[in-house]
């Protein structure tokens, strides 16, 4: 018996196909719109500012979300891992995520807002005269928040949570959420459209197996954390004693919280030794000389960004959309994989600390993470080599920097896709989309569905967990939504009017 209004039953979430008829015996009211965007975040964002830029009205677009803003999930995600407003991302000056266009890029925004040139001339040497340029997080934040205004985003933002969307029997979908306590008269709410966007983002944060073990045998969260979580407590006490640290990842996450760790010491006197611990150790450069090369030194494998520029829009883009299965997989692999930023100033601080002593590399597997034996620190063994004895390092703190969850069955909507809805995996484990990044095997009648973002990783896109690969998946969107009748394409003429628009930030 459902105890609410508008409630729903077993019986209800066991039935892969809805009608009208379904929702009205549970009391669940029922409104039509053509265009809903689940999830809230940059990805919803950047689809949504593409189709006001082609002329889809507010009243056309729903965005089904629990943010205040389009950033905010990943201001949290970033702050938590230590990259703050002031600090640089790991985007180019071109990937402006409020502006279609692509110019004037961030480069020349930040010259022209500080009277700094110097800024605008490094996207002219980079990266040969000049690291990449990349753009502060603040200013990000920032300019998204501008456009949103511009579109009227909050006129298009229903608040709740997605529970589940599910075909309906005569085509389209219904999109069913929970809206926040006390805002409707019933339980849940549902939404009868016809296209469906998914930009959920990951699934929540990954923890490495062993260290979750510790976390829960010992009931210990506040010494091992993981990057993505808050952690602030951690760079606090290691600035009031002595520590050491263990820190576990070779990615960008991990080189933020390495130099955060490093500059406490250098900069506010603290006296962190810091244990780096590498699984896979680089030694030699990566990749095929005919393609790309990605140089290693130290352990790390330094790349601009998190795939060659090639695969955002040139020869290596065009490559991976004519690969089909493993090969497509095992190309993906090769031009992404665990790297860094090669940011000259970072590498020169680890140099200082290993010089110093308190910057430690080790390498190995962790056979074991339990309590030291007189329980003041966390002893880490590791297994070198069959040839080796284990080594143990006991530390105050260990951090998590290897990154998010990926496994897509994490997250309850794109479970409820795969469960009920039809939807499939691809060569990566993640949702299997086209090259327009519709989603396979979900049509129903008229009705399409979309996905982009980081959980169509291993489809025909390469950088789809990026501000530019979520600006390009909006563009393929938007054209195939246009095939359909919905909206018109983004030609010559209109576009020029609507940047016009956009500079001198004229609603829309």
């Amino acid at each position: 018996m459902r105890s609410e209004q508008g409630d729903i039953s077993d019986e209800l979430i066991a039935t892969s196909v809805w009608s009208d008829q379904h929702l009205s015996r549970h009391g669940i009211p029922v409104y039509d719109v053509p265009f809903v965007s689940v999830g809230g975040g940059i990805g919803s964002f950047s689809m949504v500012d593409t189709l006001r830029i082609a002329g889809i009205t507010t009243e056309q677009i729903r965005v089904v979300s629990d943010l205040r803003r389009p950033t905010q999930t990943y201001e949290y995600l970033a702050s938590n891992s230590q990259i703050r407003s002031n600090h640089r991302l790991r985007s180019d000056s071109s990937s402006v995520i409020d502006c279609i266009w692509g110019w004037p890029g961030y480069a020349l925004r930040e010259a022209w807002a500080k009277k700094q040139p110097a800024h605008a001339m490094q996207v002219l040497v980079e990266p040969i005269g000049a690291d990449y340029y990349t753009p502060q997080a603040g200013q990000v934040y920032a300019s998204v928040n501008r456009e949103a205004a511009r579109i009227s985003w909050n006129n298009m933002v229903t608040p709740g949570v997605v529970r589940h969307v599910r075909r309906r029997d005569r085509g389209d979908y219904f999109v069913l959420f929970t809206p926040p306590k006390g805002t409707t008269p019933t339980k849940r709410v549902a939404f009868r459209s016809r296209y469906i966007h998914m930009a959920v983002g990951y699934p929540g944060v990954r923890f490495l197996p062993d260290l979750q073990a510790y976390r829960q045998a010992n009931n210990d969260y506040q010494r091992v954390v993981n990057a993505y979580e808050p952690h602030d407590h951690v760079y606090a006490e290691m600035r009031q004693r002595p520590a050491t640290v263990v820190v576990r990842g070779a990615g960008i996450v991990a080189s933020r919280v390495l130099q955060r760790l490093l500059e406490d010491r250098e900069l506010h006197g603290a006296q962190t030794t810091v244990i780096h611990l590498f699984r896979t150790y680089a030694t030699e450069a990566q990749g095929d000389k005919a393609t790309f090369r990605r140089p290693v030194r130290k352990g790390w494998a330094y790349q601009g960004f998190n795939f060659p520029k090639s695969a955002w829009g040139g020869q290596m883009r065009d490559h991976l959309e004519s690969l089909e299965g493993d090969a497509r997989r095992d190309f993906i692999d090769a031009i992404g994989g665990t790297n860094t930023a090669p940011r000259k100033k970072w590498r020169e601080q680890l140099d200082r600390g290993e010089a110093g002593g308190y910057y430690i590399q080790a390498r190995g597997v962790v056979q074991s993470v339990v309590p030291s034996p007189d329980s003041r620190k966390i002893r880490t063994v590791v297994g070198t080599s069959a040839r080796l004895q284990n080594t143990q390092y006991d530390a105050d703190f260990i951090i998590d920097a290897t990154g998010l969850e990926a496994n897509i069955e994490e997250h309850r909507v794109i479970n409820d896709l795969l469960a009920h809805v039809g939807a499939g995996k691809n060569v990566k484990g993640r949702l299997d989309v086209e090259r327009d990044f519709q989603v396979r095997g979900v049509d129903s009648g008229d009705g399409r569905m979309y996905a982009s973002g980081s959980m169509t990783l291993g489809g025909y896109y390469a950088g789809v967990d990026s501000f530019l690969g979520l600006q390009y998946a909006a563009m393929r969107i938007h054209d195939n939504l246009a095939s359909h009748g919905f909206g018109e394409r983004i030609g010559p003429g209109r576009s020029t009017k609507q940047w016009w628009k956009w500079a001198r930030n004229k609603a829309i």
